[in-house]
């Protein structure tokens, strides 16, 4: 019953996190997926942590080591969207 529960909170939340998104005006993208980048960094910073914590076995460390490559993934291309972003308001000479 508990899995339902979490599967209606996971979809609630897209809905919600969609319709947020959706009405964000152009001119403040910049800033919220810089936002974004720092938040992701901080993830980076906590699988590092779990991956190099020995007392949580094995399955911890895989995990931990899977969590800094995707979230270094998402590190980079979010910083590559927001510069790609902020060159298109710079002026063209």
């Amino acid at each position: 019953m508990d899995g339902v529960y979490l599967l209606f909170i996971l979809i609630l939340s897209v809905f919600v996190g969609f319709e947020l998104i959706q009405k964000v005006p152009a001119t403040l993208h910049t800033p919220l997926m810089s936002g974004a980048n720092a938040i992701s960094g901080v993830t980076v910073v906590g699988a590092l942590a779990l991956a190099g914590n020995d007392g949580m076995g094995e399955y911890a460390a895989y995990l931990g080591a899977f969590a800094v490559f995707l979230a270094t993934i998402n590190v980079i291309g979010g910083y590559l969207v927001t510069d790609r972003m902020l060159a298109m308001f710079k002026k063209k000479q």
